[in-house]
């Protein structure tokens, strides 16, 4: 495992003590971990959106080809 170093706000850190002040993850590393993985999880969402939303290509190749 890597660390890493970030410099943080002092409301970051403030939110970050609160986290684990309130039992939600056992110390601020972990609660970054946890974020990280939040995000990590949120963005896979939201590429599986996008891409329900691209036009659906199925057909005859050359009406396709119209279209662009």
């Amino acid at each position: 495992m890597s660390t890493l170093s970030v410099p943080l706000s002092d409301d970051m850190l403030k939110s970050l003590k609160a986290i684990v002040t309130q039992g939600i993850a056992p110390n601020m590393a972990e609660a970054v971990r946890q974020a990280i993985r939040k995000y990590l999880e949120d963005q896979a969402v939201e590429a599986v959106l996008r891409a329900e939303k691209e036009p659906d290509l199925k057909g005859d190749l050359r009406s396709l080809a119209k279209k662009l």
